[in-house]
C-alpha cells in the first residue's frame, strides 16, 4: 500500500467514527440491534441495505454518516483536500453475551472478516455480532470505526479512545502487510504475534521483536525491516493497554484457527444451528446480486468460495465502484444494481470493459456526472476523431489534431475514464501533496500524474502496473504521445477553471495524417473556457 493510500485508509476508517443517530421511533422493541448507513447512497441502496440485514427501520436503530460529519471532525488534523467526498460503508451490529466476536462481509475487497474481527478485540469489545457490507464492491477502510460507533450506540458502552485509535492502527498495518504477504498471511502474523504478547503479557519491545521474527519464519512470511518494526511498534503499544487476555481468547483463536486452515468447518456449521437468531448467518444474500464477494468467520471457506480470498492486491479506492454490472437486486433498476466489482468485469461476464458505455457514473453527485459525461464527449472528438463532439465540448475552433485508429482510440479512451471516474468518485481522499504541485484542485494534481503514466510522459517506476504505464506503446509516436497528454489536460483545466504554464495547448505537435484542422493552431483560451462553462 501506498503512503496515499494508507493515509486514505485512516481517514475512511476516522470517518465514521461520527454520524447522526437517528431512531426510527422513541422506543424500540429491540434496542440491540444498530445499523449504520451510509448518507451518500442512494435511497434504493440504501434500502437494499436493510434488505441484506433482513431488518426495516422499526426494528433497528439507524446512524447515517454524512461526509460533512467527516469534514467536521477531521478538518483540524487532516487537510481538507485529503478527505474524501462520500460515505458508503454499512454496518450491522448486535452485542452478545457469549460467543466472542463474530463477523461477515459482503463487497469488502481489502478488509476481511477475520481482519475486522481481530482488530475489533483491540478496541474492547469482547462479545459482538457484526455484518460489514456494501451494496457494491469497496475497500471497506471505512468498516473498523462504523462498527465501534454502532456498538457503542448499542450496548451503550463507550469503548476507550486509546484502544479504538488502535484498533484502527491494527486494521492499517494488517491490510498493508497484506498488500505484499496476503490477507490471511498478514493475519496470521498480527493475529498471533497479538495473542501472545498479551496472554504472556509481553512488555519489552526487544522481546516483543523476537516474538513478531519467530511467528514469520514459523509461518514461512518474509518481513521487510519496515515491516517488522511496524508490526513490532504496534504491538508495544498494544502491551501497555492491559488487556485481560481470557476477554479475547475465544475471538482470537477462532480468528487463528480460519487463518490458519485448522478450522472445522462442521463445527462452525453446527455452531450456526444452535444460534438461528445469529445476524452473521441470517442475511439476504439476493439483495446484493450475483457475483457478491463474502468472508465469515463462522465459514471459513466462504471468501475462497465467493473469491474474496483473491482480492487482496486490489487497488479500488475506499467507497469507490468502478464499472458496470448486470446483477440483479429485488429491484432491477436500482442505483446498487449498476454497480459492479473491482475486477472491471462487465454484464456479459466478460474480463474487461470493451466500451465506454460500461462505464457506470449512476453514483456519482449531478455535478460529478455532469464533469463525467463532458469527459466521455471530449474523449470521442479527441481520440476518435469526431469534431462535432469535440467541438461541443471545446468551441468551434477545436480540431482533432493526432488519429488514432479505433481500437486504439477506444481503448485510451477507456483508460482515461476509469481513471476520471476513480477520482470523482472517490474525491482527493488518495491525494497527498508534496509541495510540487502545479494546480489547486487535487483532482487536476491526481489527474495529471495518472495521465502522464497512461501517455508515457516523464515516466517514475512507482510499482504501478505495466498495464498503466504508456499503454500507447511504440504505434503512436512520442510527439503524438506529448500532444495527446497536453490536449487532455487542457480539457480538463478547464472544465475546473485552471490553466498552468507547463500545458499550453498551442505547442502540441502537429500529426500530417491528422483530420480536418491540422496545421491549424490549438483551440484558443477563449473558446475553451466558453464551452467549459
Amino acid at each position: 500500500m501506498k503512503k496515499s493510500k494508507l493515509l486514505a485508509a485512516l481517514v475512511c476508517s476516522a470517518s465514521m467514527l461520527i454520524g447522526s443517530v437517528v431512531p426510527s421511533v422513541p422506543a424500540m422493541a429491540d434496542a440491540m440491534k444498530v445499523v449504520t448507513l451510509g448518507a451518500d447512497l442512494s435511497e434504493d441502496q440504501k434500502n437494499t441495505m436493510l434488505r441484506y440485514f433482513k431488518v426495516d427501520s422499526s426494528q433497528v436503530q439507524i446512524i447515517y454518516v454524512t461526509n460533512q460529519d467527516e469534514r467536521d471532525h477531521l478538518s483540524s488534523y487532516v487537510p481538507l483536500e485529503q478527505i474524501g467526498t462520500r460515505t458508503v460503508s454499512c454496518a450491522y451490529v448486535k452485542p452478545t453475551t457469549s460467543g466472542g466476536i463474530k463477523v461477515r462481509t459482503a463487497n469488502l475487497n481489502w478488509v476481511t472478516c477475520n481482519m475486522i474481527a481481530s482488530s475489533l478485540s483491540t478496541s474492547g469489545v469482547t462479545n459482538c455480532e457484526v455484518v460489514a457490507a456494501c451494496p457494491f464492491e469497496v475497500s471497506g477502510t471505512g468498516a473498523l470505526t462504523g462498527i465501534q460507533m454502532a456498538y457503542e450506540t448499542a450496548s451503550g458502552e463507550k469503548l476507550d479512545e486509546t484502544k479504538k485509535e488502535l484498533a484502527t492502527e491494527e486494521m492499517v498495518v494488517t491490510g498493508n502487510l497484506a498488500d505484499s504477504v496476503g490477507q490471511n498471511d498478514a493475519t496470521t502474523v498480527i493475529n498471533q504475534a497479538k495473542m501472545q504478547v498479551i496472554a504472556d503479557n509481553v512488555q519489552n519491545a526487544d522481546d516483543i521483536y523476537n516474538i513478531v521474527v519467530n511467528i514469520s519464519n514459523n509461518n514461512n512470511v518474509s518481513l521487510t525491516d519496515d515491516e517488522l518494526n511496524t508490526i513490532v511498534s504496534l504491538l508495544t503499544q498494544i502491551a501497555q493497554q492491559n488487556y485481560d487476555y481470557s476477554e479475547m481468547q475465544e475471538t482470537l483463536e477462532r480468528v487463528n484457527d480460519n487463518v490458519t486452515g485448522q478450522a472445522d468447518e462442521s463445527t462452525a456449521a453446527d455452531s450456526s444451528e444452535e444460534d438461528p437468531d445469529s445476524i452473521v448467518n441470517d442475511v439476504d444474500q439476493s439483495a446484493l446480486g450475483d457475483n457478491v464477494i463474502e468472508s465469515s468467520t463462522e465459514d471459513p471457506g466462504l471468501a475462497e468460495e465467493t473469491g474474496a480470498s483473491d482480492s487482496s492486491d486490489s487497488e479500488d479506492w475506499e467507497e469507490y465502484p468502478t464499472s458496470d454490472d448486470s446483477s440483479d437486486s429485488s429491484d432491477a433498476n436500482t442505483e446498487d444494481a449498476a454497480a459492479d466489482t473491482s475486477d472491471g468485469t462487465d454484464e456479459s461476464g466478460s474480463d474487461e470493459i470493451t466500451d465506454i458505455s460500461q462505464l457506470n457514473a449512476d453514483f456519482l453527485d449531478e455535478d460529478a456526472q455532469a464533469k463525467f459525461e463532458k469527459a466521455k464527449t471530449f474523449c470521442q472528438g479527441e481520440y476518435e476523431g469526431d469534431e462535432d463532439a469535440l467541438r461541443q465540448v471545446m468551441g468551434d475552433d477545436a480540431a482533432a489534431l493526432v488519429t488514432l485508429d479505433s481500437d486504439t482510440a477506444n481503448k485510451l479512451s477507456i483508460q482515461v475514464l476509469e481513471k476520471y471516474l476513480g477520482i470523482l468518485g472517490n474525491g482527493a481522499v488518495t491525494y497527498s501533496a508534496d509541495g510540487t504541485e502545479k494546480y489547486m484542485t487535487p483532482e487536476l494534481n491526481m489527474l495529471d500524474e495518472q495521465l502522464k503514466k497512461l501517455f508515457g510522459i516523464d515516466i517514475i517506476d512507482d510499482g504501478s502496473s505495466i498495464e498503466d504505464i504508456d499503454i500507447l506503446g511504440a504505434d503512436v509516436s512520442d510527439e503524438d504521445k506529448d500532444t495527446l497528454y497536453k490536449d487532455t489536460m487542457k480539457f480538463f483545466e478547464n472544465l475546473y477553471g485552471e490553466t498552468t504554464d507547463s500545458a499550453e495547448y498551442s505547442d502540441a505537435v502537429v500529426d500530417d495524417s491528422a483530420a480536418d484542422g491540422a496545421g491549424e493552431d490549438s483551440y484558443s483560451e477563449d473558446t475553451i473556457e466558453d464551452a467549459a462553462e
